[in-house]
């Protein structure tokens, strides 16, 4: 594990990759309570997202340069007072599950976050069944800040979506406006 790399995901380079991870999380799990996988067209569209609000994609590669899993945040809710928090997510490729990838994705995301000095809160979205993702975010500080009840339904059966909190320091001179 020692020959990984760190890289900022470029949609040329990561795209086809990034939808491979999503997709298998559509079709296999509530990790992501779509129901149809993407398409080559949508991860455009999320990149341009990224971009357009300068947020991080940030992977994780092996040595002979395969993306096995990304991380980044994106806006938590539209309205201007929420700018200094943001909605994360950390993906694994299923083949490189059960590494500590996750771990080192959400430490990137959180170093990212702490650099840029934008950001007050992490917030993470969780399906209150994903004991594994939910031990993770316990494990780097996160905060359980609620959870609402049967908001999903997917594979038949009502979800729960659990809210985890991480408050960073910065900004360090907040503004209104």
């Amino acid at each position: 594990m020692n020959d990984l790399q760190t890289v900022q995901c470029t949609h040329p380079r990561h795209a086809a990759t990034i939808l491979d991870i999503f997709n298998d999380a559509i079709v296999n799990s509530t990790a992501l309570y779509d129901y149809q996988p993407r398409t080559a067209q949508n991860m455009v569209s999320w990149f341009d997202a990224k971009r357009a609000g300068d947020f991080p994609v940030i992977g994780i590669e092996n040595a002979a340069g395969e993306l096995m899993g990304f991380c980044s945040w994106g806006s938590f809710r539209a309205y201007p007072a929420y700018k200094y928090t943001v909605e994360h997510s950390v993906y694994v490729h299923p083949a490189h599950r059960g590494k500590g990838l996750g771990l080192q994705l959400m430490e990137l995301l959180i170093a990212e976050a702490k650099r840029r000095g934008d950001v007050h809160v992490l917030v993470g979205a969780i399906d209150a069944a994903n004991a594994a993702s939910i031990a993770l975010h316990q494990r780097l500080g996160f905060q359980h800040v609620g959870n609402m009840p049967q908001v999903g339904f997917k594979f038949g059966r009502w979800l729960d979506l659990a809210f985890y909190q991480l408050t960073l320091q910065t900004p360090l001179n907040p503004i209104d406006g």
